[in-house]
């Protein structure tokens, strides 16, 4: 039996994750491989996953805890891509919970071992978030987040195979050499790589990193689980549902960019850094996603519709350094003005608002 190669693309929250994987699975369907995907998040019903599919790809979800805690979920997930021996996919990239390092002693090393007669391990490849990368490894005042989160952010990059400077578009040529000697000073054995997923700027160097090998490892890194767990705790999670229906035509571009706008604002007036808040608004033949990704962006209208509609359901993922109860009435108010503003009638349902709980990791090599 053929073996699956296994391929986790990690980074922090807002880091361009989901664009990479998607334009890392159509070159390699391009190719005529067999591709499926796998999302992973704290909460359910991910705007990722809708994502991924829209763009006709085989898309699993392992929800409700990262992958290192549902390791025994996410083998099964795999598993359920492939029904039979014959219809094996030839890859599998992973997309873990932006908040999550230790990726390699809890998931990559474990399906080595565990399962390496089915996988073929890739290498764990990071994307760094230049929004809040270029603050926390210059270590400048105001940097958004707490030490206790940017220690999650710089442990995933410790842990990383290679690092892709994602978003490298949206930088100087200074700036990209900037971050790249600071990330040599500080994981001087990590290969970096600029690159652009959205525009392909240099795409081809990172299809060139995940097809290395994984490196060997004499240990596994040390991780200081109760820092981890508050820096994840500091973030506040969100997922809900809106639904959008209205009387006469409304812009569904213009509906889910003022819902980000609406939201990141009151978020700026408390004072809350965001990781990430993400908007997807879909109608049965058209889709919309706006986001942001820091509290000093803007908002993006990654995926433009260019239609108008009576009626749109919208999907709410916010990543915030915020109170959940704080989080949940800023979108519900924020709903009830744009509502009131563009004349539509917006109804928010199934609201999930937590913060995450201590990783509890299923295997851990080194224990």
């Amino acid at each position: 039996m053929k073996k699956i190669r296994f391929l986790m693309i990690g980074g922090f929250l807002g880091a361009g994750k989901t664009t990479t994987i998607g334009k890392l699975a159509s070159h390699y369907v391009a190719q005529g491989k067999n591709v499926a995907l796998v999302t992973n998040d704290q909460a359910y019903d991910l705007v990722d996953t809708h994502t991924l599919r829209a763009q006709g790809f085989d898309v699993g979800e392992v929800p409700g805890a990262c992958f290192c805690c549902k390791f025994d979920d996410l083998v099964e997930t795999i598993s359920g891509l492939a029904p039979n021996p014959n219809q094996l996919p030839d890859i599998v990239i992973a997309e873990p919970v932006g908040s999550c390092t230790d990726l390699v002693a809890t998931v990559a090393e474990p399906m080595a071992e565990i399962f390496g007669d089915r996988f073929e391990v890739g290498p764990m490849v990071v994307l760094l978030k230049p929004e809040h990368g270029r603050k926390i490894l210059a270590d400048t005042p105001g940097k958004g987040f707490s030490p206790k989160a940017e220690y999650i952010f710089l442990k995933q990059l410790e842990e990383a195979d290679a690092i892709v400077v994602n978003k490298a578009d949206k930088l100087s040529q200074e700036q990209q050499q900037t971050l790249l000697d600071q990330i040599a000073r500080r994981f001087p054995t990590v290969p970096a790589i600029c690159a652009s997923a959205k525009t392909e700027f240099n795409f081809e160097e990172v299809v060139a990193v995940t097809e290395q090998p994984r490196r060997q490892r004499d240990a596994m890194m040390d991780v200081d689980y109760d820092i981890y767990a508050q820096g994840e705790a500091e973030l506040g999670w969100l997922n809900c549902q809106i639904k959008a229906r209205a009387a006469e035509p409304f812009w569904l571009d213009e509906l889910v960019v003022q819902l980000v706008t609406g939201v990141g604002e009151l978020l700026d007036q408390a004072e809350c850094e965001i990781a990430h808040l993400k908007v997807l608004g879909q109608t049965l033949d058209n889709a919309a996603v706006a986001n942001r990704v820091a509290s000093d962006s803007q908002t993006d209208l990654s995926l433009a519709s260019e239609i108008q509609a009576l009626s749109a359901d919208l999907l709410v993922n916010a990543r915030v350094a915020a109170n959940p109860d704080q989080l949940s009435a800023i979108v519900n108010s924020v709903a009830d003005r744009v509502s009131g503003e563009l004349n539509i009638t917006l109804t928010v349902e199934n609201i999930q608002s937590f913060r995450p709980g201590k990783p509890e990791p299923t295997h851990r090599k080194g224990q």
